[in-house]
């Protein structure tokens, strides 16, 4: 849940002449994202990420200062200005225009409650050895990615998974036996990626929800280590 410096890496690309993408699916209806003042030159991002439709993408292309041309995927009728041939998915479109529109408008109410439910969890988690991954404040504020020392993350879930979806790592990821290479970049130990679990937020999740799963996952954690102790 970690927001990078774009900006920085944008601007060290340019310095060298090279042209920047970054993938913002992650990002897009969820902060502010300005892709002059980010020195970005192309930027992917995806309507399921902002509850729109699955199925429809968008790639900014920028024109000018410098102006990018990508090579086409594949051809056919042209279009996309020839980078994407294809009939456009117009339903998919109007339902990503729509999912933008509405982000944007719910973004600074949906980060103020997001903030307040992950920080009332992870004081919660703190409070029985949960320990925060990633950087405490620069964040994603519906993103919550923590450790219990000596817990699999895989045994948490399991014990939860009846009631509550939570997972062990990326959902891109989440199928491979491999530590995260994220959580690894961030400087935990091959053991202590595997300890961790990962709780996402969403628009329409509610306080009694966020409580509950709190409380479902304080109390496996404290099964599963008088177990261990055991």
């Amino acid at each position: 849940g970690t927001i990078q410096d774009v900006k920085a890496i944008g601007e060290i690309a340019h310095r060298h002449d090279v042209i920047f993408h970054t993938d913002a699916a992650q990002a897009v209806g969820h902060i502010p994202v300005d892709v002059e003042k980010m020195s970005i030159d192309l930027m992917s991002f995806s309507a399921h990420k902002m509850y729109g439709p699955k199925g429809i993408g968008a790639l900014y292309v920028r024109g000018v200062k410098p102006r990018v041309k990508p090579d086409g995927l594949f051809y056919g009728g042209g279009q996309e200005r020839n980078i994407r041939s294809g009939t456009l998915n117009v339903p998919g479109i109007v339902g990503f225009g729509k999912a933008v529109e509405i982000s944007q408008k719910e973004m600074d109410a949906e980060n103020k409650r997001f903030s307040e439910w992950s920080g009332m969890m992870l004081e919660e988690f703190e409070k029985i050895g949960g320990v925060l991954n990633g950087h405490p404040t620069n964040r994603l504020t519906h993103n919550l990615n923590v450790y219990f020392p000596g817990i699999e993350g895989k045994s948490i879930i399991n014990s939860v998974s009846k009631e509550i979806a939570i997972s062990a790592g990326s959902a891109c990821t989440t199928q491979l036996v491999e530590p995260s290479h994220v959580l690894l970049a961030l400087g935990l130990d091959e053991d202590t990626t595997h300890y961790a679990i990962r709780i996402g937020m969403g628009r329409f999740n509610t306080l009694d929800e966020i409580k509950v799963a709190k409380n479902k996952i304080c109390d496996s954690v404290s099964s599963i280590e008088k177990i261990r102790v055991k």
